[in-house]
């Protein structure tokens, strides 16, 4: 599962990990795992939001053949005993509409199969799902035209909770979200990058965490660790193999600004959680006072401007827009840029850069696209 926009993603970092990708839908990636494959996935992927896993699918018209095809699903592969689980439960154009009812039958099937195991409640969309830190087993039940599909989560919280981000500033951004945005553009640390609104850092950070190779899930933990028969040794070994790809530092200036003190203290915070504040240049100041020529003759800026709702009052941005602009051109032809907004192209008119969108997606429900600007040698060729 992945935002929107994300999947050709997900599937180009599934590639990398050497797994056999199958179906690519908007929806997601599908894929056939083994089991350390699965954690592999999990422990890699720096754009997916979380990995599931199919345990059944088939077609119900009725409540009777729900029921009866609840008990047949196979929990034990995912459920242990004395297991909490939780489900999550939506229902499109079937006959079986009522989601309430649906999960009473699955719980049912659940509770007899399994010892001891108890549904404890019911969970929420991804885009509201909060988690606690009791551990539980997420299950996803869908029904689509009278099909019931019914999945495993394997990831447990959310992949974006890398475990590093507790300080934030305001309107945070996803880390997946800064992942996808940095493999969009692409951005593989080979030039310098400059984040003149930086807020928490998280753009920066997932920039550091990409160019030290450092797998995004190292520092955590899966649902499917808790499996039952979960190859703990093969687990064990996945996690080793991903510690001995770390690199020992990022080859070029990572750099990441704002004019708010707060968003500062934030992103410092942040970067020492991650574990990667000795890669970033972390400074307080003004988007005029920021020099890219004295950085480099090249390189990217990356940023999630202010806009919208993003900034009290809705103040007019134009001005600040403009100045960007400035600053790109000051910085030199070697300098790209790459920036998260609405699209409202009459506000990006205001760079004055010839720009072009490397992703669409969204940001806390509202449509965004990534806007870059054309590299001179490709404006050279129009």
């Amino acid at each position: 599962m992945c935002a929107p926009g994300f999947a050709p993603l997900v599937a180009a970092e599934c590639d990398a990990l050497a797994l056999p990708v199958g179906e690519v839908s908007p929806a997601g990636v599908s894929l056939s795992l083994t089991l350390p494959e699965l954690f592999r996935l999990n422990c890699w992927s720096r754009c997916a939001s979380r990995v599931i896993v199919r345990l059944a699918s088939f077609e119900a018209r009725d409540f009777a053949t729900l029921e009866k095809a609840a008990t047949k699903v196979p929990w034990g592969r995912v459920v242990h005993a004395g297991a909490s689980v939780r489900l999550r439960v939506t229902c499109k154009k079937s006959r079986l509409y009522h989601s309430d009812a649906v999960a009473e039958r699955i719980a049912r099937g659940i509770v007899a199969a399994v010892t001891g195991a108890q549904v404890v409640g019911r969970a929420r969309d991804d885009e509201d799902d909060h988690e606690s830190d009791a551990p539980t087993q997420l299950i996803v039940v869908r029904f689509d035209h009278d099909r019931c599909t019914i999945s495993a989560d394997s990831s447990g919280p959310l992949l974006h909770r890398r475990g590093w981000r507790l300080a934030v500033a305001k309107a945070p951004l996803r880390e997946t979200l800064a992942a996808g945005i940095l493999a969009a553009l692409p951005w593989n640390g080979e030039v310098p990058l400059v984040d003149p609104f930086c807020g928490s850092g998280t753009i920066g950070i997932e920039a550091a965490l990409r160019a030290r190779d450092i797998a995004p899930g190292l520092s955590r933990h899966f649902a499917m660790e808790q499996w039952p028969d979960a190859p703990s040794a093969a687990y064990a070994g996945e996690r080793a193999a991903a510690r001995a790809r770390v690199k020992p530092g990022v080859p070029v200036p990572i750099v990441l600004r704002d004019r708010d003190a707060g968003a500062i203290e934030a992103a410092r915070a942040n970067a020492a959680r991650a574990g990667v504040l000795d890669d970033l240049v972390i400074e307080q100041g003004a988007l005029s006072d920021t020099d890219l020529a004295s950085i480099g003759d090249r390189g990217v800026v990356l940023t999630n401007p202010p806009y919208g709702q993003r900034v009290s009052g809705g103040a007019d941005l134009r001005g600040l827009f403009a100045r960007l602009g400035d600053v790109l051109r000051a910085g030199g032809r070697g300098w790209r840029l790459g920036m998260l907004v609405p699209p409202d192209r009459a506000l990006a008119g205001q760079l004055r850069l010839q720009l072009e969108p490397a992703l669409r997606t969204a940001n806390g429900g509202l449509p965004v696209e990534l806007l870059a600007s054309v590299p001179p040698k490709a404006q050279s060729r129009k």
